[in-house]
């Protein structure tokens, strides 16, 4: 009869959250928390092997790590059991109020850099000094003190400062050029992040409210990040990040608890002023600095509307060591006075909800744990946890089926059930080194994270390779043990060592995926390449126009479509396809079928901004994807596993969606 409770989620999910009444909502989150109160209460009565010392510190280790899972997933579904805004809908409303008022404010635009390539800060500042709202000025903060950056900086109108000392970084970078800055309004974008031209004009209306001191907007991405790109899974992937932009940054601003993501976001200058700037000492200076203005009794909210993008690591090894850092700032914040901790001022709610940014990178150690469970099946021949066919079919199913149908729809499409789990599998170690590193007191610094590299070969990350070939080694070993035992034992139905089969299979298949995606593939063109659907035209020598259409687009290059055989195309010729663009010279490269991959001749300055700002700074250009068919992708994601995947290539890139 248990299992019949999967029809509510079952007929929940044939529509979007977003479409029904906050009571759909609170039902499923009764239902899960309901169903994980049972489940527990029969763990802890029901399901322990006493039966040595072994197994009882083996039993009872998984019963804590189950439990604080348990706990702290079910931790941000109560908090979405406030009803949450969706900004999206006040931008025109507030933007004809501001138009109405006589308040321009002078917008300070600050971009920090430290050693970030020249093409990648380029972009930044093309997207930052071409904004609609002309009251502006940029600032480019240069940390590392290069020539070339300073001549960038002159050649596009920004004003350069460079600070010798280099104390606090990133935080003490951004309050070096407040020092340096009178406006009303502060916007900040990393050195990586392209602003579209609309972006103070979408967001200074949330302003007018003198009562709030800073507006986030989403982080998007113009490239895959290397789970997706070494998987070749970028069409079923969505990013990592996407998740907490599209679902737990809105539940936080229904609790008044919007984090500050560091890049994207403006603030009202006197509101910094008053906590004494960018909150130096920390890491995560993004993250405590927007606690400090909270717990002064500013207001804090949120956009979820994609206004700019950057880059997102391109190797694993620098996506997990950007995550590491992450994971010691947060932590790091817990002994800060403007920490969630320690913070006066704040709501029980908000500090719950600021909290739960903790425990999210604390939750490392007990899926660990559950990673290494199962080897006791097979190498110690105990079974931590006791069950039977009942407890399977009236416990578990239930439970951990309502959870895969409903995650993604309580998520509003930003994630995937399991496809999700693919970037757990990678960073789960490396984290739990970082959280025992920072209980000891000691942790990584402040590193960019390196942006628009070339690989002319692809190689390991050896240094999360080396753990997962461990284990996969471990599980290798511990199935054997566990298929020794099921034979020597009998078929005697569905029973612990049964699970273990279960559990250590599907443990090996996820280390494995899990190496796969450490494999990084060879990057001779580090410019990210756009899918989009857009007519064009190419102009050939003579004059003869030859219709196609745009399937892959960078700043290195383009892929046409043919409706007949591929014209031969001169050096001469040139491609139209909208009037901001001036038409650009194209060079062939390769051609296969009715398709045909070209480079860009050689693009004056004005061409090249004005390609750049129509690829990255037009409005609306990052559309809000939503996960396919998760069945499907996990066949895809077999398929890579045993076949392998090529690396990008003409015709097959590693592809982010553009808005035509």
């Amino acid at each position: 009869m248990s299992l019949l409770l999967l029809l509510w989620p079952l007929a929940l999910i044939q529509r979007p959250e977003a479409e029904y009444p906050l009571w759909a909502r609170r039902s499923l989150i009764l239902l899960i928390s309901g169903l994980s109160l049972r489940y527990w209460y029969w763990r802890c009565t029901a399901s322990l092997n006493l039966d040595s010392s072994v197994s009882t510190s083996l039993s009872g280790l998984l019963l804590l790590a189950e439990g604080w899972l348990l706990i702290t997933g079910l931790l941000p579904l109560w908090l979405a059991w406030r009803r949450f805004p969706d900004r999206r809908r006040d931008v025109q409303q507030l933007h004809r109020d501001w138009q109405a008022s006589e308040w321009r404010p002078h917008v300070d635009i600050l971009v920090p850099t430290y050693g970030e390539p020249l093409a990648v800060l380029q972009r930044s500042l093309l997207g930052c000094t071409q904004q609609s709202y002309p009251r502006t000025s940029v600032l480019v903060l240069d940390d590392s003190g290069r020539e070339e950056v300073k001549r960038l900086a002159e050649q596009l109108g920004c004003r350069y400062l460079h600070r010798p000392e280099r104390l606090h970084a990133k935080a003490g970078n951004l309050n070096a050029g407040l020092s340096r800055c009178d406006g009303e309004l502060v916007a900040v974008f990393d050195a990586d992040f392209i602003p579209q031209q609309r972006f103070l004009e979408q967001s200074i209306g949330f302003l007018l409210d003198p009562d709030v001191a800073l507006l986030q907007t989403p982080q998007s991405f113009i490239n895959a990040d290397p789970v997706m790109r070494n998987l070749r899974m970028e069409s079923w992937l969505l990013p990592d990040e996407e998740s907490f932009y599209r679902w737990i940054e809105p539940v936080r601003d229904g609790w008044g608890a919007v984090v500050c993501a560091g890049t994207a976001f403006v603030v009202r200058r006197r509101a910094l002023d008053g906590i004494g700037g960018f909150v130096e000492g920390a890491l995560s200076e993004d993250y405590v600095t927007g606690i400090a203005l909270r717990a002064q009794g500013w207001k804090l909210l949120y956009l979820q509307q994609k206004l700019s993008a950057g880059l997102t690591a391109e190797s694993m090894e620098d996506f997990v060591r950007q995550r590491q850092r992450w994971a010691n700032g947060t932590l790091q914040s817990l002994a800060l006075t403007h920490g969630p901790l320690r913070a006066h001022g704040l709501s029980p709610g908000q500090r719950l909800a600021y909290l739960e940014g903790v425990i999210h990178w604390l939750n490392n150690l007990p899926r660990l744990v559950l990673m290494l469970m199962p080897l006791s099946y097979g190498l110690l021949g105990v079974a931590p946890i006791l069950l039977d066919q009942r407890a399977i079919i009236e416990l578990m199913l239930p439970l951990w089926g309502t959870v895969l149908l409903s995650i993604g729809w309580l998520n509003r499409n930003s994630r995937s059930a399991l496809l999700t789990e693919l970037t757990s599998w990678v960073l789960t170690v490396p984290l739990v080194v970082s959280l025992i590193c920072n209980v000891l007191g000691s942790s990584i610094g402040f590193r960019v994270t390196p942006k628009h590299r070339q690989r002319s070969r692809g190689g390991w990350s050896w240094f999360l390779t080396l753990p997962l070939i461990v284990l996969s080694l471990f599980n290798l070993a511990n199935l054997q043990g566990l298929v020794q035992q099921l034979m020597l034992g009998g078929r005697n139905g569905v029973g612990p060592l049964q699970l273990g089969l279960v559990w250590a299979g599907l443990n090996l298949l996820g280390t494995l995926i899990a190496l796969r995606a450490c494999w990084n593939p060879p990057q001779s063109d580090p410019s990210p390449w756009l899918s989009l659907d857009h007519t064009a035209q190419v102009v050939d020598s003579e004059g003869h126009c030859h219709p196609c259409r745009i399937t892959a687009i960078s700043e290195s290059g383009v892929e046409l479509a043919f409706s007949t055989e591929v014209p031969p195309l001169m050096h001469s010729s040139q491609l139209q396809w909208t009037a901001s663009v001036p038409p650009l010279p194209v060079v062939m490269l390769q051609i296969q079928e009715r398709q045909a991959a070209l480079s860009w001749g050689d693009l004056s300055q004005q061409q090249q901004h004005s390609l750049i700002r129509w690829l990255f700074c037009s409005d609306g250009v990052w559309p809000e994807r939503r996960p396919r068919r998760e069945v499907f992708g996990l066949l895809v994601l077999l398929k890579r596993l045993l076949c392998g995947g090529s690396a990008p290539q003409p015709f097959d890139r590693s592809l982010v969606p553009r808005r035509s």
